[in-house]
């Protein structure tokens, strides 16, 4: 029993090193976009990008939401929803602003 325990912590672990590398290089990428030779929007739709990547990858592994219920993953969808929602609500107020 203990043998199988000590690979299961060792899979997590192995799991948790590939993780630590994924963020790392995600990490790394959003420094070499912000060298890029576009406009602010598309700097921030690609920071945006690579940061919803990286959340993604804590929530699912860090805070275990991988082996979770179908419960708890449309509770994340909902959120997510009204997070864009709210980020697009003052999106729309400048477009309507401008557009008077």
């Amino acid at each position: 029993m203990a043998d199988a325990h000590a690979h299961d912590v060792k899979t997590e672990v192995r799991g948790y090193i590939g993780v630590f590398f994924a963020l790392a290089a995600l990490t790394a990428l959003t420094v070499f976009a912000s060298y890029l030779d576009v406009s602010k929007t598309i700097h921030i739709v690609i920071a945006m990008f690579i940061a919803v990547v990286k959340g993604g990858l804590v929530c699912l592994y860090f805070m275990h939401l991988i082996s979770e219920k179908k419960l708890i993953y449309w509770t994340l969808y909902l959120t997510a929803a009204f997070f864009a929602i709210l980020m697009l609500l003052p999106m729309l107020a400048q477009a309507d602003r401008l557009g008077h």
